[in-house]
């Protein structure tokens, strides 16, 4: 069946920061407590929505989410008014404060695990929800990624949208940036690749010793059954956890795929001959061959993949059956990285073309191109379903800039977050925002 991917790239929100809250992520701690800038970070990730729907990607936007979570402030004991609790909150911990203002949600490939309706049993678009656990600043994303979810895919006739998992170490689930769908077109039955870092259950698995293993093998298995996948076209396949311990802190940090291309680094799999030796053997069940890219250490170190964001590009699918990689600067600017890619683009492999963007902003946040998209592939008739209001056209675009213009500020501190002015600021922009997108409802302001 006919089907596209539309990717949904995560707005950024106007209280954008860098708090250096992710233990593991090299990118985020390097830029802990500098001042950031949310109208330049929204606007980058604009264009770059902008620039691909004109290429004719599908391209779709993800809304913020209401920040800072005073939910979240009031339910550890900080009362009061807004104000008291900000200020509070400020002067006993920062931390938390910090963690309730997290500019996170931008990275919607941790918004949710996607299975599209030709691999599930049922014939539906399968969402769940990541709990996001293993970190505080994220852990309160899940409520309003589904309430965003279900207000944007609210056809209960081909969406299924689930709860998160149990949000309890044994169940760690960080969504899309720990999953990959390979088929021989979007609207073909595929092969799902589920990556973890940790096995709760088996204190004998190997597990990184620096950084947290955020992803549980027992969390990519009972998504699989939420998403009811076909066990003989559903991998698992543990990371390597010592380039965990290197700052790979998601699999999207080190492996992307699409199509029948997996792009991935050499040290991306604790068992690499196994984990391509499973996806093969699975998709030949759908008559699709494995197209494998590897990238040897000798190539590009981890470290610089980890510093240039290499793999934390997205593959596109073009009219003519090559791909498009898109990248942030930071690859060129790696001398490494650099050279590879040269010859990726003239070796006369599946990847012909490199589309860059300027997503400095994210990427000083800790998230590159990947980070900031989920991607679902729906066939027509659930693309029609779907609420149209967030599909991106030169229409939406001139409107959110301009909402952008309006509402966000340029500079933003960390003493900032204790500021209720700044508070009030992100609650009416974001209202607007839900006019714009037609979506009433959307947050939920109790």
């Amino acid at each position: 069946m006919s089907a596209r991917e539309f990717n949904f790239d995560g707005l950024v929100g106007p209280s954008h920061n860098y708090a250096g809250l992710s233990f593991g992520n090299v990118a985020s701690f390097s830029n802990v407590k500098s001042a950031s800038n949310p109208k330049q970070a929204a606007l980058q990730g604009l264009a770059k929505m902008r620039s691909l729907a004109a290429r004719g990607f599908a391209q779709a936007v993800m809304p913020p989410q209401m920040r800072p979570d005073f939910r979240m402030l009031r339910a550890v004991g900080f009362t009061g008014s807004d104000a008291d609790v900000l200020a509070a909150a400020y002067k006993a911990s920062p931390v938390i404060l910090a963690c309730a203002w997290s500019a996170a949600p931008m990275w919607t490939a941790n918004a949710a695990t996607v299975s599209p309706s030709a691999d599930s049993a049922d014939g539906k678009v399968h969402f769940t929800p990541a709990n996001l656990n293993n970190k505080l600043h994220r852990a309160h994303e899940r409520r309003q990624a589904a309430r965003s979810l279900r207000a944007i895919f609210h056809d209960a006739a081909r969406f299924t949208v689930h709860d998160a998992l149990p949000s309890t170490p044994a169940f760690g689930d960080e969504g899309a940036a720990n999953h990959t769908r390979l088929a021989s077109s979007h609207g073909a039955a595929g092969v799902e690749l589920f990556v973890y870092g940790r096995v709760e259950f088996d204190a004998t698995a190997p597990s990184p010793k620096r950084y947290p293993a955020r992803q549980t093998l027992e969390a990519s298995q009972a998504v699989a059954r939420l998403h009811r996948l076909d066990g003989r076209r559903t991998v698992f396949a543990a990371q390597n956890p010592d380039v965990i311990d290197q700052g790979v802190f998601h699999n999207d940090v080190i492996a992307v795929g699409n199509g029948n291309l997996l792009f991935y680094h050499e040290q991306a799999f604790l068992d690499e001959a196994g984990t391509l030796a499973d996806l093969r053997a699975a998709l030949e069940g759908v008559q699709a061959d494995l197209k494998a890219v590897r990238v040897s250490t000798t190539e590009v170190a981890v470290a610089d993949a980890v510093a240039s964001y290499l793999f934390n590009s997205q593959l596109l699918s073009k009219p003519d059956g090559a791909m498009a990689l898109v990248i942030p600067h930071e690859c060129r600017e790696n001398p490494a990285v650099a050279r590879y890619l040269e010859g990726v683009v003239g070796g006369g492999g599946p990847i012909d073309e490199l589309i860059e963007f300027d997503l400095r902003q994210s990427m000083r946040n800790g998230g590159g191109p990947a980070c900031l998209r989920l991607r679902v592939a729906l066939t027509d008739q659930e693309a029609a379903a779907m609420h149209q209001g967030v599909v991106m056209t030169e229409d939406l675009y001139a409107r959110l800039v301009a909402w952008v213009e309006a509402h966000y500020r340029d500079r933003l501190q960390p003493g900032d977050l204790a500021d209720p002015q700044l508070a009030r600021e992100c609650a009416v922009a974001l209202e607007d925002l839900a006019r714009i997108l037609d979506l009433p409802g959307l947050y939920d302001l109790d």
